[in-house]
C-alpha cells in the first residue's frame, strides 16, 4: 500500500525531468482516495500533460499496479483508446501516463451526445472482447487456470485481500461468500480480456476519449463487463441496459448470457466490501473513512437487491427510529456548524474540511438513533439464534459463526437475506441526516425490468 512521503512530489518530478526530458513547470496532487498527482511537463516547445497514479493508502490492490500498468499498455497497443504509458517509477512507487481530456460524466451532455459516447464505449468493449487473450496472458495478466473459472477468478483475488486483512467478524460478507461458493457463476468457457470495473471512461463530442482505471483488469468472462456498469450506471445514467445489451449483441453477433450477468452483478455488488472490510473497521490515518463507508453501504444494499431478485425475495423495509436528544447533541451540532462554514481556498486541505464534516455528521447521526438501530440489530438476532447477545460485538460474532455454521446449506437462505437487508438498511442510515446526499439510496436498474432492466 501507497505511504505518503513529503518529498514523493520531488521525485516525481526529478523522475519525469530524467525520464522524459524537458521541465516539470507544474505539478500537484489530487486530493482523493487514492494518491494522484497532476504535472505539465515542457519540452521542445510542447506541454506535455501527464498522470502519475500510485497504490492505494488504506487497502491492498486486487492485482499489482505493474499489472494495471501491463494490460493499460496492451490495449493501447491494439488501438483500444487508453491514456499511452511512459513508464514506471520506483519511489513513490507509480506509473506515469498521459493525461486525457473530456469528461467522466453526463451533467452538462445532451442526450444524442450521451447516447453517441455510449454506443461508442459498447463499441470499444466488443473490440476488447474479441482479442485474442493469448498474448495477454504471456505477458502476465491474470488468468484463471481454466477457462471454466473464468468468471471466478477476479473474485478469488477479491477474496484472497479480504481474508489478508481479516481481524473483525463481517458475517454480512461471509454469507455472501458461503452462497457463491454454492451458486457460483457459470462463465461456460469465455475468456476475454477485461476491464471489469467497466463504464468509467473520458468523453468529448460523443466520442471515448479514453478507457480508465484498468486496477482491476485481467482475463475474464466478458459478461462481466456487461455486468459491473450497472452500478455506475445509478450516478451516471447509460440509457437502458437492455436496448445497450441489445446493441452489443448486434456488435458482437452472439447473444448474451443474462443469467451469468445476473451472478456477475451480484459478485460486483461485494467488491467495495471485500476491499474495505478492513479499512472501515480499523481506518489507516490518510483513508477517506466516508467514502468507503458510503461505497461499501450502498453497495452492499445492492447486494441484498441482487440476491432477492434472483431468489424471488420480498424485501422489508425498517422504521426510521425518533432521534434523541444527548448530553453530546449539542457540541455535535456545533462542530457540524464549524465544519460547514469554513472557507478554504487550498483544495487539498478544503477535501481534508469536507471529509471531516461528513464524518462529524455521521458521528452526530450515531449519537441519534445508534442505540436504536443497535437494539433493532439485536432483537434481529434473538429471534435468529434464540437468544439475545449482551451487544452489537457480540452479535456480529455470534452471527458470523451462525452464517458459518450453515454456510453449506440454503436452508436459512431467505431468513439471512432479509437480515442483512434490514442491517444494511440500518448502516446506510447512520452515514448522515435524513435527506442528506450520504443517505440518499440510488435504485439501479432490475433484470425483471422493473427498472428500466433486462425484460
Amino acid at each position: 500500500m501507497y505511504v505518503p512521503a513529503a518529498e514523493h512530489t520531488g521525485q516525481i518530478t526529478a523522475w519525469l525531468e530524467r525520464e522524459l526530458g524537458g521541465r516539470v513547470v507544474d505539478i500537484k496532487k489530487q486530493p482523493r482516495w487514492r494518491p494522484v498527482w497532476f504535472a505539465d511537463l515542457e519540452r521542445d516547445g510542447e506541454t506535455l500533460e501527464l498522470c502519475v497514479r500510485t497504490e492505494r493508502s488504506d487497502m491492498p490492490l486486487i492485482f499489482p499496479l505493474e499489472h494495471e500498468m501491463r494490460f493499460q499498455s496492451l490495449l493501447d497497443e491494439r488501438g483500444i483508446p487508453v491514456a499511452a504509458v511512459h513508464g514506471m517509477i520506483d519511489t513513490p512507487y507509480a506509473y506515469v501516463m498521459d493525461r486525457v481530456g473530456g469528461q467522466e460524466h453526463f451533467g452538462d451532455t445532451r442526450d444524442d451526445e450521451r447516447a453517441a459516447a455510449v454506443d461508442d464505449y459498447l463499441g470499444h468493449l466488443a473490440r476488447l472482447h474479441a482479442l485474442d487473450p493469448e498474448p495477454f496472458a504471456a505477458a502476465g495478466i491474470t488468468r484463471a487456470e481454466t477457462p471454466a473459472a473464468s468468471g471466478t477468478v477476479g473474485l478469488a483475488r477479491y477474496e484472497e485481500v479480504y481474508r489478508s486483512q481479516k481481524v473483525h467478524p463481517d458475517p454480512f460478507l461471509e454469507f455472501c461468500l458461503g452462497w457463491l461458493r454454492r451458486n457460483p457463476p457459470d462463465s461456460k468457457g469465455r475468456e476475454a480480456p477485461i476491464v471489469w470495473d467497466s463504464g468509467q471512461f473520458h468523453h468529448a463530442d460523443g466520442k471515448i476519449v479514453a478507457l480508465l482505471d484498468l486496477e482491476i483488469a485481467h482475463i475474464g468472462d466478458p459478461m462481466m463487463d456487461l455486468a459491473a456498469w450497472r452500478m455506475r450506471d445509478t450516478i451516471v445514467g447509460y440509457g437502458d441496459m437492455a436496448t445497450l445489451y441489445a446493441r452489443y449483441e448486434d456488435l458482437r453477433g452472439e447473444p448474451i448470457d443474462i443469467e451469468a450477468i445476473q451472478h456477475h452483478h451480484f459478485v460486483f455488488t461485494l467488491t467495495n466490501q471485500l476491499a474495505f472490510s478492513a479499512a472501515i473497521k480499523e481506518p489507516p490515518a490518510n483513508s477517506d473513512l466516508m467514502t468507503n463507508l458510503q461505497w461499501c453501504y450502498e453497495t452492499n444494499l445492492f447486494a441484498t437487491e441482487a440476491l432477492a431478485e434472483m431468489l424471488e425475495i420480498e424485501l422489508p423495509q425498517v422504521e426510521m427510529p425518533e432521534p434523541r436528544v444527548s448530553q453530546a447533541s449539542a457540541g455535535h451540532q456545533h462542530l457540524v456548524g464549524m465544519l460547514r462554514s469554513q472557507q478554504i481556498d487550498d483544495e487539498v486541505q478544503r477535501h481534508q474540511i469536507r471529509t471531516a464534516f461528513r464524518l462529524a455528521r455521521h458521528l452526530q447521526r450515531i449519537d441519534e438513533v445508534g442505540d436504536a438501530t443497535e437494539q433493532a440489530n439485536l432483537d434481529d438476532l434473538h429471534r435468529l439464534v434464540g437468544h439475545r447477545p449482551a451487544d452489537w460485538r457480540e452479535g456480529e460474532a455470534e452471527l458470523e459463526r451462525f452464517v458459518l455454521a450453515n454456510a453449506d446449506t440454503s436452508v436459512h437462505d431467505e431468513e439471512l437475506v432479509k437480515l442483512f437487508h434490514r442491517r444494511n438498511l440500518r448502516a446506510h442510515m447512520l452515514l448522515g441526516p435524513p435527506g442528506s446526499a450520504m443517505t440518499h439510496h440510488h435504485q439501479i436498474q432490475t433484470f425483471s425490468g422493473d427498472s428500466g432492466g433486462v425484460k
